[in-house]
């Protein structure tokens, strides 16, 4: 039998609740240990902390393992038990494949006296290996069954990380993040980024519960989770109250996935630069006007050709002198009559609530029907001819919530709008164009004269919203 100059030891535990991988440490010694009393030279450790055999998630240590045995770099391999090397049958099968195509004949386990080159040896690895696939998968049921339990009752899920606005208990309310969580929520619906929210975030020193920046993925998880309402999420959906406080009402997180919604829709991803963009219209021939740059000057647009909706082409604005203008018609209209007059008569929050409570309304509705198809009370046909017109009510539903949002940019503006004159260089871009677009629909920029370098008021007209 050849010497082993280049052994290659394989360690794995599926969770480190401390943190300390001690597990796998002890497993890398009882393997030297063997390794030494067999006269083998150990050349590398591969170690996956952390991480099960079972679920088929990549196991990186595992994977350069096997591409070193096909490579040749490795002429042995110790394992603590078969279990530690895969607990999915078809897996040990590839690694059989793998070693014998490398011509690895020596493959040993601390415990459990077996070799895998023999058929007797590969037999009970194979055994083991179906057992070990049999306890992970019946543990997999009674982990799930228990999860599904704690969910149905509202109760949290156990992890080592608290939630933000929540103490580490996962109940209790932390009350300086709770505020910081309904400021978010009100300017959020109120028109700004999430990048604008983690900048603010960030500019006051407020950091993730585990001690590092926001960035807008995190910030999002944060605002549209089921928790922070007082919701009770189990695999991707709600399943009922939960039984912590919440920080902000069932139909602000509705507002709140509204408005994610309607941005998903819309598409928008890079920084907004232009104030007005996709507000104006061509008063040649009614195309949208488009934000063109030209050197230092901004500049809307009207761009001829198909994949711009067979704009003329024949009409340029510059942004700066035009944004001003409707600025101070905006600041104007907010003091006017005739919006106090139009506000008076919308109930926006009332809207907002009756909506929300009629789309959860329709998902119980769909959820009910789920069960009666799944217990066989109705046929398929039957489902889903009910299920259609539910589904296009809260289709309508959706879209008069993701309307009734925009209102709450407004939220304390009508009526001051000689304080917003002084306030409105201070406030970020989005914030902005979301006040603008609460009351202006869209304005219409007639033809100038040609060669005129100022902007004639009178080539500008319009339509307000509210």
């Amino acid at each position: 039998m050849p010497d082993v100059t280049a052994a290659a030891v394989y360690a794995r535990i599926s969770s480190d609740t401390e943190g300390r991988a001690l597990g796998v440490a002890r497993q890398v010694e009882d393997c030297r240990r063997l390794a030494g009393s067999l006269g083998w030279q150990v050349a590398q450790e591969y170690v996956d902390n952390d991480l099960s055999a079972y679920s088929g998630k990549r196991r990186p240590a595992y994977e350069q393992m096997l591409a070193d045995l096909t490579d040749g770099l490795r002429d042995a391999v110790i394992c603590y038990h078969v279990d530690r090397l895969t607990r999915r049958p078809v897996e040990l099968e590839q690694f059989v494949a793998t070693v014998d195509a490398a011509g690895v004949r020596q493959v040993r386990f601390v415990s459990g006296d077996m070799d895998l080159g023999t058929g007797d040896g590969l037999l009970i690895g194979r055994i083991m290996a179906a057992v070990a696939a049999n306890e992970s998968a019946s543990k997999s049921r009674r982990v799930r069954r228990k999860n599904d339990q704690i969910a149905a009752e509202g109760r949290p899920h156990g992890g080592n990380r608290r939630p933000f606005g929540y103490e580490i208990d996962r109940i209790t309310v932390r009350q300086d993040e709770a505020q910081v969580i309904r400021q978010m929520v009100r300017r959020y619906l109120a028109g700004e980024s999430l990048r604008s929210l983690c900048m603010w975030l960030e500019d006051n020193g407020i950091r993730t519960t585990t001690g590092v920046e926001w960035h807008s993925p995190s910030l999002r998880g944060v605002l549209k989770s089921g928790r922070i309402a007082g919701l009770r999420e189990h695999r991707g959906e709600v399943v009922g109250p939960a039984m912590w406080d919440a920080i902000i009402t069932p139909a602000d997180r509705d507002r709140v996935l509204a408005r994610m919604t309607e941005q998903a829709v819309t598409g928008r991803r890079s920084p907004r630069r232009y104030l007005l963009s996709g507000l104006l219209r061509c008063g040649r021939c009614s195309g949208k006007l488009y934000s063109s740059p030209r050197k230092d000057r901004r500049r809307y647009v009207c761009i001829s050709g198909p994949d711009h909706g067979g704009g003329c082409g024949r009409l340029t604005v510059t942004a700066e002198p035009l944004e001003q203008m409707l600025t101070e018609a905006i600041l104007q209209r907010l003091d006017s009559p005739a919006l106090a007059d139009a506000l008076s008569g919308r109930a926006g929050d009332s809207l907002a609530v009756e909506l929300s409570d009629g789309l959860a309304a329709d998902q119980a509705q769909l959820d009910e029907l789920a069960v009666m198809f799944g217990k066989q009370e109705i046929s398929a046909r039957e489902w889903r001819a009910a299920r259609e017109p539910i589904e296009r009510r809260m289709r309508d539903r959706e879209r008069q919530l993701r309307t009734a949002t925009h209102t709450d940019a407004l939220a304390g503006l009508p009526g001051n709008g000689s304080r917003l004159r002084g306030e409105w260089s201070r406030l970020n871009l989005t914030r902005q164009a979301a006040i603008v677009s609460a009351l202006l629909d869209h304005a219409i920029v007639d033809p100038g004269q040609q060669g005129s370098r100022a902007l004639d008021p009178t080539r500008v007209r319009a339509v307000w919203r509210i």
